[in-house]
This record gives C-alpha cells, structure tokens and sequence, in this order.
C-alpha cells in the first residue's frame, strides 16, 4: 500500500487557464485525491492496477499547457517525510485510510 503523489504546474494567466486549472483541480479532489501543498496532490493506492488507472486518467485530464509528474511512495517513504511548518503556517496531517476488513 502506498500513495501516488501527483505535483503539478499549470498557467493561470487567462480566464481559460483559470478554468483548466479548476478543473484539473476539481477533477482531482473528485478522484479522492487529498492536497498535500499548492499543486501537489497524494491518493492511497493498495495496486499497481489502481496506480496505472489512475495514472491514466490524470493523462486525460491534463490541460494543453500543463506540466504533470506522479510519483509512487510505499507507506514506510511516506512515513518517513520530513514536514516543517513556519509559525503562523497551520499544520495539516494526512494518514492512509484504514484498510476494511472483511469476513
């Protein structure tokens, strides 16, 4: 199990980048992707099928001029980040959804 962490750049010069960008951000959040930071997004993955799914449909959701990366982190590189905080920024903490158990 791990995350799939998607960093991204998109223009926001003109109305129309405006809109790309919502949507691509709305189209994200939608996917239950979680914002770790501006422009960088994280999803739990348990499959290399979900990661190539979902890899997938982030392709087809890129605006023209868009620049997109995706990495994919187990749980134990995703335990290990460092996050520093300044004084006055508000401290955000994402963990992996619990697994269901089923019987």
């Amino acid at each position: 199990m791990g995350w799939l962490v998607v960093f991204f750049d998109l223009p926001t010069t003109t109305p129309e980048d405006k809109k790309n960008y919502q949507y691509f951000r709305k189209a994200l959040l939608e996917d239950g992707y979680t914002m770790i930071q501006y422009s960088v997004y994280a999803r739990a993955c348990v499959t290399q099928e979900r990661i190539a799914t979902h890899s997938r449909r982030i392709q087809k959701m890129i605006p023209p001029d868009g620049s997109v990366r995706c990495l994919f982190v187990t749980n134990i590189q995703w335990d290990k980040m460092f996050v520093f905080h300044g004084r006055s920024c508000p401290r955000q903490e994402v963990s992996l959804p619990q697994q269901m158990l089923l019987w």
